[in-house]
């Protein structure tokens, strides 16, 4: 079972991550050398949650729901919210206008179809909920008007490990299961599902269905649509079960059109995923550069190589000092190879080589079994980034105190656009911030055609107008995205906020086409409205 205990109303995390006055002060006066530019220093305190700000829900639960339903004012209040810059500056302001009007807590699929069933004659809308991670708005009750109440449907009673085929090399798991509850649950059979994205402590296997997330290895089986064997789910309209195989040229694949629907068209139960015998040989390397460009030249010439690397991964200078995983004074690249068997001592000779024909020099390689896990491997500045890959999501909830901007883009484009927009989302930031902001770039994924780039942004906020502040970064930077031919997104999803670039770039008939499946499936529109698309309401 996962760890039922208090999320905080703003901060990423428990009640318990949340910083405390004095580490707060200690990082204000510090942060303004860490990051380049200046800041006030002063340290806001979160708002304190006040219950009777919440406005009375507006729908009652019938009587036979009452044991998996609650209009709590507080779980309401967890779940008015994801995990983006706006979010968190919502939260912290102890505003949660969006707080839906009861939480539902199912146990098995009866009890799914119940919650549909008084959703629609209540004429409510009803969010999905998994762990709550998403930064584009998938998970915010913010509904069209002509709903009278939003629930939000939280799958995490769903967490089990239901079946394995070790012949296979597959699992049977519940929508519901965090990252750390399927992986031990996994590691108890000595397989590993190997899918590691930065948001894996909170993040549950159906959340990453539906918004077709990334995972651990940056080449080839980069998205979870690559380890989908079969999805169920549970639609207003009836069971969807996908047939299990490895793979089939039957029509339109039923999986990939829950792959990102994102709680749109069903709520997804459980899944068989493949899975593989957890690694035990490694070899990890970390390359610097002096010239970002000769990074992402060695980078894409790994990638164009065939040598398919677990990991080979751009970190520019700045991102690597602020994430204490280099001085500064050169661009990372972190490359590694991983196997539960075979040799891949040879694989990773050769991409060092290319590393290093590119103008990389070696800082330190390792190779060998090596220790188990996302977070531990690699050495040296590999390593040191990779820790704060993972809890950077803390990191923000201090830099939000202490009046710093901070978010992320995420894309994906071809190489040979790939320049051009760098510069581009680089002036976009300086415009829109007075040249105060700052950006900084990595690799998260790489492809024989194309990176995915991940941009950080950096500035010093505007106090008590953050939101609005982010809303102008985010619209100029998404825009150059578009004039470059870049998606507005790699795996993050489309949610609330990305809609408007997200409509440009997918087809007007295919738009039409996903109205109309939505119009069988959810005939009244209530699953996830807003999101994706907006439903044809009777």
């Amino acid at each position: 079972m996962s760890d039922k205990s208090q999320r905080s109303l703003w901060a990423w995390g428990r009640v318990g991550d949340e910083p405390d006055a004095d580490a707060l002060a200690g990082a204000a006066a510090n942060l303004g050398a860490l990051l380049g530019f200046e800041i006030d220093g002063e340290v806001e305190q979160p708002t304190p949650f006040d219950a009777d700000a919440l406005a009375p829900a507006r729908i009652e639960t019938p009587p036979a729901l009452s044991e998996i339903v609650t209009p709590d004012a507080r779980a309401r209040a967890e779940r008015a919210w994801g995990s983006s810059y706006q979010d968190v500056i919502h939260g912290f302001r102890g505003d949660f206008r969006f707080a839906p009007d009861a939480v539902a807590t199912p146990r098995d699929e009866n009890q799914i179809e119940q919650v549909l069933e008084w959703a629609a004659a209540a004429n409510a809308a009803v969010i999905p909920y998994g762990g709550g991670t998403s930064v584009v708005g998938g998970v915010r009750p913010e509904v069209p008007s002509g709903y009278d109440g939003v629930i939000t449907l939280d799958m995490g009673e769903f967490d089990q490990l239901l079946e394995l085929d070790d012949v296979s090399q597959a699992a049977r798991i519940q929508a519901g299961a965090a990252g750390p509850v399927l992986e031990k649950a996994l590691e108890a059979h000595g397989m590993t599902m190997r899918f590691y994205p930065q948001s894996f402590e909170f993040a549950t296997l159906g959340g990453w269905i539906v918004t077709r997330a990334g995972g651990h290895f940056a080449t080839v089986e980069t998205h979870i649509d690559d380890l989908v064997e079969s999805v169920r789910a549970i639609t207003p309209s009836g069971l969807w079960q996908s047939f299990r195989l490895p793979a089939s040229g039957a029509g339109p694949s039923p999986d990939r059109m829950l792959l990102g629907s994102e709680g749109t068209l069903g709520v997804v139960t459980e899944s068989w995923v493949r899975v593989r015998p957890r690694p035990t040989r490694r070899a990890q390397a970390s390359v610097l550069y002096e010239r970002f460009e000769d990074g992402v030249d060695a980078v894409r010439a790994i990638a164009q190589s065939g040598l398919r690397p677990s990991n080979c991964r751009l970190i520019e200078a700045e991102e690597a000092r602020f994430t204490l995983a280099g001085d500064g004074s050169a661009h990372l690249m972190v490359l590694g190879f991983e196997s539960a068997g075979a040799a891949v001592d040879e694989r990773f000779e050769q991409a060092k080589a290319i590393a290093v024909e590119c103008g990389g020099v070696v800082l330190r390689s390792s190779g060998g079994t090596g220790p188990e896990g996302a977070a531990s491997e690699g050495t040296g500045g590999g390593a040191k980034w990779r820790e704060t890959f993972i809890r950077a999501p803390y990191i923000r909830n201090t830099l939000v105190a202490c009046g710093v901007l901070a978010e992320t883009f995420e894309t994906v484009t071809t190489w040979d656009r790939f320049s051009a927009l760098r510069d581009g989302v680089i002036s976009a930031v300086a415009k829109t911030t007075d040249g105060r902001g700052k950006v900084t770039c990595r690799f998260t994924h790489i492809y024989p055609d194309g990176p995915a780039p991940y941009f950080t942004v950096l500035a010093p906020a505007a106090r008590g107008d953050e939101v609005a502040q982010w809303q102008s970064i985010k619209e100029a930077v998404s825009e150059v995205l578009s004039i470059n031919g870049a998606s507005i997104t790699h795996h993050h999803a489309v949610g609330r906020d990305h809609r408007p670039w997200y409509e440009r770039q997918r087809p007007e008939p295919f738009a039409a086409a996903l109205r109309a499946a939505k119009a069988e499936l959810d005939p009244t529109g209530m699953l996830n409205p807003g999101c994706l698309f907006d439903p044809l309401r009777p």
